[in-house]
């Protein structure tokens, strides 16, 4: 981290354009060892309430009208994609499209970036990640340049799509794309995900407002390069993406491929602070706030001063018998597709 001027807040970190690469630059799709003409797709029939099952033929139609092959397969449940995507990397599949929400990037990215660590650690180039976006948040999607696109015209995005390198942050033996959180946020996932009736952006926001009435702020020691603190936290989101929930931008500044996380840090709030804090967490202006701190880092390690650590991962719940963990990111780990 850079040095800190006069008066500039421990943990956070200035913002340099010069510093911060524009992930989506990169070659064309010619220039990723030769043309790309075929598409393993890995669709999540549940996903938007069952309009990703819907969608598949249609998906295949356009990969075919644009001349790619395609195979597809359909995940039977949570963490499917992961075997599905490993096992496709294994049959030589060189670009591998999730369909679904950003519960099925996380499998099948998971998927992708395991079966490249070979043996002993070493890390090979994995093959490429697309998306067709199904779901309700969708935050990966928006890094991609395919968000609010139906699934005909990502298609078509795709297959003249630029390719990146993304990076991407580990955690507990596993990967996440876009945010990794403790405190709040997991909650809502938790409340998320025994309110199964809510759709669209309702899905998001109802459960934020249910968790608060039940959810205690845990004690947490949080610890990274120029940032250290220790007492009852709201939250911690560490992010790779700019948004996490759909429409809650945590990390404004975020950059997918600039080798760092950045964190947001809040502290524990009364609920009219709460409630002032919902619109500008939307809006991206939450950093000047007092309960709040962000901060860029490559390494963060939590842990909880009360109980197990419950966490999210890209949206998924995670409750692993530990009171402590490390997040690292390991930059430029994922290739993915970006939309000119």
């Amino acid at each position: 981290m850079p040095d800190l001027t006069p008066g500039e807040k421990p943990g956070v970190t200035r913002r340099s354009a010069v510093s911060r690469p524009d992930p989506a630059a990169g070659s064309g799709l010619n220039a990723y060892n030769g043309r790309l003409l075929h598409a393993h797709v890995i669709l999540n029939p549940a996903a938007g309430r069952g309009a990703a099952a819907r969608a598949l033929d249609p998906i295949v139609r356009e990969f075919r009208r644009q001349g790619w092959g395609v195979e597809a397969e359909r995940t039977d449940g949570p963490g499917h994609g992961v075997e599905l995507a490993a096992r496709a990397v294994r049959a030589g599949a060189r670009c591998v499209v999730a369909v679904g929400g950003d519960g099925t990037v996380h499998d099948v990215a998971n998927g992708l970036l395991r079966q490249a660590t070979g043996g002993g650690g070493a890390q090979h180039a994995a093959p490429l990640l697309g998306v067709v976006p199904i779901g309700t948040g969708n935050d990966f999607a928006k890094l991609v340049g395919v968000y609010r696109h139906a699934p005909i015209p990502a298609v078509r995005r795709l297959v003249t799509a630029r390719t990146a390198a993304f990076d991407i942050g580990h955690v507990l033996d596993e990967y996440f794309v876009n945010s990794a959180g403790i405190g709040f946020g997991a909650e809502v996932v938790r409340v998320r995900n025994a309110t199964p009736g809510l759709s669209g952006f309702l899905s998001y926001l109802v459960p934020v407002f249910r968790a608060f009435a039940r959810f205690r702020p845990p004690r947490l020691d949080v610890r990274a390069s120029g940032f250290r603190e220790t007492g009852y936290m709201m939250m911690v989101e560490i992010c790779n993406g700019t948004t996490a929930g759909g429409s809650y931008r945590f990390a404004p500044a975020a950059l997918p491929g600039d080798g760092r996380l950045d964190v947001c840090v809040v502290r524990r709030v009364s609920l009219a602070r709460f409630l002032l804090a919902i619109p500008r967490v939307m809006r991206g202006t939450h950093g000047t706030m007092r309960e709040v701190a962000l901060f860029q880092t490559r390494r963060i390690t939590l842990r909880s001063l009360d109980g197990p650590l419950v966490l999210h991962l890209d949206g998924e719940l995670r409750e692993p018998a530990t009171r402590e963990c490390t997040v690292r990111v390991e930059p430029g780990r994922l290739n993915v597709l970006v939309a000119r």
